[in-house]
């Protein structure tokens, strides 16, 4: 586990914005990807499915750094860096809370079967940007 997440980041991640995330690539180029995210059990979490580009780059390279502006006041961001978990239990769970959160759905309309869903946590190495959660 890594640091844990102060409460401000966890109050910004409460609501609804969006995050990018980046992954690196087997080059060494990076990879950015839109996705939902919230606070979990302390950490930033996401939601993806296996075998899609950032899960393989993240079971090769665990190494994630995910950007958050503040829909509110769009001079304030958070930049989370840290390595990723990847977790089965509870991950369609999750995706289905984040339809909930984003779209007021509750179930997510995209489910697949011959997708499985997976659970991202970030264990948080050090946050920067400009706001209330940065030290």
């Amino acid at each position: 586990m890594g640091k844990p997440l102060p409460q401000a980041a966890v109050d910004l991640l409460t609501r609804e914005v969006y995050a990018h995330i980046v992954t690196l690539n087997r080059d060494g180029s990076p990879h950015v990807t839109l996705v939902w995210v919230e606070a979990r059990d302390g950490a930033v979490s996401f939601n993806t499915a296996r075998g899609r580009k950032k899960t393989r780059n993240l079971e090769r390279d665990p190494r994630i750094v995910v950007s958050v502006q503040d829909a509110g006041n769009p001079r304030q961001y958070a930049v989370f860096s840290g390595t990723a978990r990847l977790i089965d239990e509870g991950a369609i769970e999750q995706i289905d809370g984040l339809a909930k959160k984003y779209l007021g759905r509750d179930v997510y309309p995209a489910h697949r079967p011959d997708e499985p869903r997976v659970r991202v946590d970030v264990d948080l190495e050090r946050i920067t940007g400009m706001g209330p959660w940065v030290a």
